[in-house]
Order: structure tokens, then C-alpha cells, then sequence
């Protein structure tokens, strides 16, 4: 393949990946000059109908899920015998990859991209699509943070009762197999819960909960066995935290969180209290194990000695976090910025609507609490299809300044936004003084400022998935 062109248009460059039906090849495109990712069927299926069919499905069905955290289909087509899929490039490595170079994630940061991988499960889910082959390898990561759901090549619409890959087939793979699955009875979205429950198990953790020699008895384990305790492993990790991995992974789909999203919206509670210091915070990636401590009450001492170094090095691994990004470094902060000017929310701003959104919620995004929040109207639609460029949150500065920074906390990541700054409570809001971007679990947006302005404009114009978003609390520097 290296070396070839499909369609007068993809060069394959290199084979950056293999499956059991297909390869993914890193190929220029020479229309667009850029870089893709070509997923290429392996020629031993193209003679098989029904392997065909789910091919070309994947392409149908991921094409319709447009959400930043969904890698996108630019392209499908065929040459010769041979089926392809062409997606966006991804620069970066997989989820699998980087657990198995650093080990445990941050407590933080395992949340954060679960939620990230759940929203974007749960957007599928609102589209009728179960991805059923939910682990580690399918989330890439972009470099900046943000984890990309791949591989819907066994995904399936859940209203489907007859056709390709039903009852009695068994497909997933077997570390992250939700026990029905397993079984191979009718699968739902409770099946994605269950495997994303096991990648965050590992994502904490460092391993699998099922380690084993075959399909079967990895599969055996899911089925007959319950759930380790993540604490068992790793004693640092909230009793809510590990709840949340419990309830994700009980046998019974009834017994589990009843929607993908309620499922992320108990992540973002626990992301929530953890950075309100509520819980512990962890300090970076460590590999946490046992230790024996004597009954003597001579060993105190000794003891003391050590918790207060284990409280240093977490001070100082916070501060490196922060200053660093998470999870292999760069990106954003894991947290707000500690705020050296006083904020207040003020109002909403909404030019192109009723004037009015949740105006008297305004001050909860900063009263320094993040379970209080203020959040836009809920909108069964997109603002750009009901004529809206854009809805917002004004916040007062107390005087005319200069930011360098203004952080967002939230707990509906996934919308887009831009700081604009003004000299009035009502506008206008006419210097555009950040780029256009998305807005995570914890953003920094950092601000070019040529002169003084008062209040700012935080300035939503892409809803998240949901059609609401909310801002926890906004902190600045000047």
C-alpha cells in the first residue's frame, strides 16, 4: 500500500496501525494538502458481504456524528476491490499508549478524559449509535488535551432488530467487554457504560480489572466475577470516585447509570469536589502500593515524617500541574487560575434573543463556589439554525485593566467560546481579545489586550452536546 494513490487523491504514506479488518495508514491528501488517516479494509473480507456492508456502515455512521470529540469522516470510497474510509489526522498517540507509558493518571485527569469519552459516547448514543468496542486504543489524543472516540467499526443502531452482526454474535474485545456483550444478548447503552467504567478502572489503576490468557476467560471474568476495588490498588482514590467505577461496571445493565450522560454528569460532580479540595488531590502519575507499618507507637514519629514529605511533593506536583498541563505535559492548566483580581458576574447578554438568560444567576459564576453556576437557556437546536450568533455571561473587572488571563470551570465541557471586552455593563462588546476555542472541563483562556476595559464578555457561540452550557466559576489575573 505504501506508495500507492487511491482515487487520484490519498498518497499512503505510512501503515500507523492494524486491526482484525482493517489497517490505517497515515496518507496526503493532494486535493487539500493536508494529512489524513486512511482506514483500509484487509482484502481477505472484501469477498464477504456482510464485513463489506459493516465497513461501509462505519463510514455512514460516524459521518454523522459531528463532535469534538468524535474523530471526524472526511471521506469514503473504493478502488479496485478495495474498500477505505478517510478520516481526520490525528497527531498524537491513543489512550493505551500513554497509560501504558505513564502509568496511573491523576486522579483529575483520568475524570476529565472520561468525561470527554463519555460526551462523546452519549452524542452518539442521542444519534441511535452504540460504539460497543469502547478501550483505550480507540481514544487518541490530540496533544492539547482533548481525547478523540475512533473505530465505530462495530458500532450498531440500537433500534436495529434484524441485519448485520444481531444476537449470538459476540464482537468487542474482551478487557473492556460488558457481560451481556459477552453473552451475546442484545446490546444498548449501558454496554458503552460498562467498558467506559473499565477504561477509567485502568486509567486509575494502571491495569485491567480482568487480566487473562484468551478471549474466554477474560470474558468468563466479566461475566462471572465482580468488579475489583479501585481502592484496593490505589488507597488515594475518593469512596466516590471508586463508586462511580462500581456502579459502571455491576453485571446487571439495570443496576448501572441509567444514560451515558447521567453517567458523566456523576464524573463532573466528583471532578468538581476534588478540585474544590473537597477530596484529595493527587499529584501526578504515580504507581501506588502497599506499605506495612509497625504497631509500635515508637514508629510514629517516622510515620509523621513521612505524611508530611507525601504533603510537600503533592504541593509541589499541583503547582507543576498547573503550571504544566496534565498527563504527559503541555495543554491546559488542570485548574483555574488562582485569582488576583476580584470578578463579578453581573449579567447575561443575549442581543439576539428575548435580552434575558438566567440574568439573575450571573453572580454564582463567581462566588468562588463550583457547585453554583450560571448556564444559558437549554436549546433543542443549534444557535446559528435560530438565527443566534451567540449568547454570553458579562463579568466586571471592578475597574479598567488589563487581563492576561481568564479561566472557565465548567460542567458541561464541549462548548465554544471567545473573550470580548467593553467598557459597559450592556455593551457593546466590540474588541475581540481571545481566539475563538473549546472550552474543556477547565479552561485558560490567555488574553491580548492593546488597552483597559472593565467588564468582558464571555462569549458562547457553540453549544455542548445537551444544548445547555454552564459556568461553575471564572477566575482572572491581571
Amino acid at each position: 500500500m505504501v506508495g500507492e494513490v487511491l482515487a487520484d487523491r490519498y498518497e499512503v504514506e505510512e501503515l500507523v496501525g492494524a486491526g482484525g479488518m482493517s489497517s490505517v495508514y497515515r496518507a496526503h491528501d493532494r486535493l487539500l494538502e493536508r494529512k489524513v488517516a486512511l482506514k483500509v479494509m484487509h482484502q481477505h473480507f472484501v469477498d464477504d458481504p456482510e464485513y463489506v456492508e459493516r465497513f461501509r456502515r462505519e463510514a455512514r455512521s460516524v459521518a454523522a456524528l459531528q463532535h469534538p470529540n468524535v474523530v471526524t469522516v472526511i471521506d469514503r470510497g473504493e478502488q479496485g476491490n478495495r474498500q477505505f474510509i478517510v478520516f481526520e489526522y490525528i497527531e498524537g498517540e491513543n489512550l493505551k499508549q500513554l497509560i501504558d507509558r505513564r502509568g496511573p493518571a491523576p486522579v483529575a485527569t483520568a475524570l476529565e478524559l472520561a468525561i470527554q469519552i463519555g460526551q462523546a459516547l452519549s452524542f452518539a448514543h442521542q444519534q441511535g449509535l452504540i460504539h460497543r468496542d469502547v478501550k483505550p486504543q480507540n481514544i487518541l489524543l490530540n496533544g492539547d488535551g482533548r481525547a478523540k472516540v475512533t473505530d465505530f467499526g462495530i458500532a450498531r443502531s440500537i433500534e436495529v432488530q434484524h441485519g448485520v452482526t444481531q444476537t449470538g454474535t459476540v464482537l468487542g474485545t474482551s478487557d473492556y467487554i460488558a457481560p451481556e456483550q459477552a453473552q451475546g444478548q442484545q446490546v444498548d447503552e449501558q454496554t458503552d457504560i460498562y467498558s467506559l467504567g473499565v477504561v477509567l478502572f485502568e486509567m486509575l489503576t494502571g491495569s485491567v480489572p480482568f487480566p487473562g490468557d484468551s478471549f474466554v476467560a477474560v470474558a468468563m471474568r466479566h461475566i462471572n466475577e465482580p468488579p475489583p476495588r479501585v481502592r484496593d490498588v490505589r488507597p488515594d482514590v475518593s469512596m466516590r470516585v471508586e463508586a462511580v467505577v462500581q456502579r459502571a461496571m455491576a453485571k446487571s445493565p439495570s443496576d448501572r447509570f441509567p444514560t451515558m450522560a447521567a453517567f458523566c454528569a456523576e464524573m463532573s460532580s466528583c471532578l468538581a469536589e476534588l478540585q474544590s479540595g473537597a477530596t484529595e488531590v493527587i499529584a501526578a502519575p504515580v504507581q501506588p502500593r502497599r506499605v506495612r507499618t509497625s504497631r509500635n507507637s515508637s514508629a510514629w514519629p517516622v510515620v509523621l515524617a513521612l505524611v508530611a514529605l507525601i504533603i510537600a511533593g503533592a504541593v509541589a506536583g499541583w503547582i507543576v500541574l498547573h503550571r504544566n498541563g496534565t498527563f504527559g505535559g503541555g495543554g491546559n492548566p488542570s485548574s483555574p487560575l488562582n485569582s488576583t483580581v476580584h470578578l463579578q458576574g453581573v449579567t447575561a447578554y443575549d442581543p439576539f434573543g428575548d435580552k434575558h438568560e438566567h440574568d439573575a444567576d450571573a453572580h454564582l459564576a463567581t462566588d468562588a463556589s463550583s457547585s453554583t453556576y450560571w448556564e444559558t437557556e437549554h436549546y433543542h437546536s443549534s444557535l446559528a439554525s435560530i438565527g443566534k450568533q451567540g449568547v454570553g455571561l458579562v463579568i466586571d473587572a471592578g475597574s479598567s485593566l488589563r487581563l492576561k488571563e481568564l479561566g472557565i470551570a465548567t460542567a458541561t465541557p464541549g462548548f465554544h467560546a471567545q473573550i470580548e471586552a467593553g467598557d459597559s455593563a450592556t455593551g457593546p462588546f466590540d474588541t475581540t481579545v481571545s481566539p475563538n476555542e473549546i472550552v474543556t472541563t477547565q479552561k485558560v483562556f490567555n488574553l491580548t489586550m492593546s488597552s483597559q476595559h472593565r467588564y468582558f464578555l464571555i462569549w458562547i457561540t457553540q453549544l455542548p452536546p445537551g444544548g445547555q452550557a454552564r459556568i461553575n466559576d471564572v477566575t482572572a489575573s491581571g
